[in-house]
């Protein structure tokens, strides 16, 4: 590895705990603490000069409501008032019928419903004068209404073209432009500085050739700035790189702020870190920088499987097997083959990008890791052990399991709803519960992720410190104030001298003990060749 430019770029921490597991981000470059904050005697309070981010503050950033086609279509009639008011903390009814409550509220939540068709389901259910204006839209209302024949046929039509034909069918943007515009205004209703975070995106859906590239898209503004543009879809063009302009142009626009996150790689069938550009050219430093300025993290756990490591790819990992979905692409038309994994998961996308990082000069796969539920209820439920179901027909009855999550006219490619994970939680370090400072830590990868479990984990690295440190009162001071926390970049290596780690790891109160912490080091040797290692660092049992 080469020392001086990307120390721990490549290295995950990883807390195994019984089935599920953690994993922290990869590194960022942050602002210290100057000297000069506690050097007064004037200053009692030791907190009065803390500029670092000093709480854990867990959410859900991939959450899908009534207005995504692919929920309200099929059963999901809440709304997003509902799902701001459970994911903090208040009973709500599902919707099945059920009283749901969370037993910890979250601190923030984002909803990103589908830009493709956004709003279309409750447009038909209130007879919506823009829908019933547009001949599209009155076709798709007369079918939803004419009874289960005609709605199947509806739902057909909507996926061949969201995943096909992909030309937008209305004639024009008004209703997106009035469902988007109620939305902001719930979210900011919803928004309380300091004790919860109400945020906004949408879900950009590109789909070639049933292949994944979706990405969810998160903006840290309210709608003062979020009012003056409509969400980006798959209709606008398939092409991440067109994506990023639209982001640009975005915060160029507003002065706000916005990201994309992947997800679902281990769907994409190669195409997700294959080191090619959308129209199959190999890539260059520009996209290489562009890729890495719009997509800080990669969402590599939730509801459709765990994409950090495979068994094919790390053999010697004994949890590379967890939550693995690896039959076939997204919309179930293509198999999967070995030769796509190395280009789906985020272990070897890391690896893969130092390799590329030393060819361009830019990385563009340093991504920081998070996770999040991918729910199709409204509700966040992430908890393994009171699974609650991620779409309508799987919110809990005795006949939840009997559906397909993926369907596909090959019965060896489906996946069934028993497939479904719980979902998983992004966990952010930051100084205040708000939008900007949620955001400002996704930017800068002072993130991680964990399959539902909250638990708390601190990790810096270093060049300098000792062993006992990680024992000390002073211990986050001293990590940033000499080194640099997960999702940095440590540079300026010292001649033959290896990194030091302190790490952190404290268990979720109502989850099991932790088993072990692991270290895995990514690596690129002098011929170019990149390698893996899995540390235990820390075992229970005094193993």
């Amino acid at each position: 590895m080469n020392i001086s430019t990307a120390t721990i770029t490549a290295s995950l921490l990883t807390l195994s705990l019984g089935a599920g597991f953690l994993v922290v981000a990869s590194p960022y470059d942050h602002g210290k603490i100057t000297a000069e904050d506690l050097a007064t005697d004037k200053v009692y309070s030791p907190y009065v000069g803390r500029s670092y981010p000093d709480q854990v503050l867990f959410g859900d950033s991939h959450f899908h409501t009534n207005l995504s086609f692919d929920a309200g279509l099929i059963g999901t009639s809440l709304t997003a008032h509902e799902g701001y008011k459970f994911a903090r903390g208040e009973k709500v009814i599902s919707n099945t019928g059920q009283p749901v409550q969370l037993i910890r509220p979250l601190d923030f939540l984002v909803i990103t419903d589908h830009a493709e068709f956004i709003g279309l389901a409750p447009m038909i259910q209130n007879s919506d004068p823009l829908l019933l204006s547009d001949d599209w839209g009155k076709r798709m209302y007369d079918l939803f209404n004419s009874g289960p024949d005609g709605r199947m046929q509806a739902f057909a039509e909507i996926i061949k073209i969201g995943t096909v034909t992909m030309e937008n069918p209305f004639s024009s943007d008004k209703a997106a432009r009035s469902i988007w515009q109620d939305f902001i205004e719930i979210a900011d209703s919803y928004n309380e500085p300091g004790r919860f975070t109400a945020m906004t995106g949408y879900e950009w859906t590109s789909t070639p050739k049933g292949d994944n590239l979706h990405r969810v898209i998160i903006l840290a503004d309210g709608a003062d700035k979020t009012s003056q543009t409509t969400p980006y879809s798959t209709f606008d063009s398939q092409d991440p790189e067109d994506l990023w302009k639209y982001l640009a142009q975005y915060e160029e626009k507003t002065g706000g702020r916005a990201m994309a996150i992947p997800h679902n790689g281990n769907l994409s069938n190669g195409l997700m870190f294959n080191g090619k550009t959308f129209k199959g050219k190999k890539i260059t430093r520009d996209y290489a920088e562009r890729r890495a300025r719009w997509e800080p993290l990669f969402e590599m756990t939730q509801m459709k499987g765990d994409e950090e490591a495979h068994p094919t790819l790390s053999p010697e990992d004994e949890f590379a097997d967890f939550e693995n979905w690896d039959i076939a692409n997204i919309a179930g038309t293509v198999a999967k083959e070995d030769w796509m994994l190395q280009y789906e998961y985020a272990r070897s996308a890391l690896k893969h990008g130092l390799k590329l990082g030393k060819e361009l000069g830019v990385n563009p796969y340093k991504f920081g890791m998070m996770g999040a539920s991918d729910t199709h209820t409204a509700l966040a439920t992430t908890r393994e052990e009171n699974y609650f179901g991620k779409y309508q027909k799987t919110e809990p009855s005795p006949n939840r399991h009997n559906n397909e999550v993926i369907p596909s006219d090959n019965p060896a490619l489906r996946i069934m709803t028993s497939q479904e994970q719980a979902g998983s939680l992004m966990a952010v370090w930051a100084r205040d519960n708000t939008r900007r400072d949620i955001f400002d830590s996704m930017q800068r990868k002072e993130v991680y992720a964990t399959t539902g479990t909250r638990i708390r984990v601190r990790v810096f690295a270093g060049w300098d410190f000792e062993a006992d440190e990680v024992s000390r009162h002073d211990f986050v001071a001293e990590g940033y104030k000499r080194g640099v926390p997960m999702g940095g970049d440590l540079s300026k290596a010292p001649e033959d001298k290896a990194p030091s780690f302190m790490v952190r790891a404290l268990r979720d109160p109502d989850g099991a003990n932790l088993d072990r912490v692991q270290i895995i080091k990514g690596w690129l040797d002098k011929k170019g060749e990149t390698h893996e290692r899995i540390y235990d660092v820390a075992v229970s049992d005094g193993r």
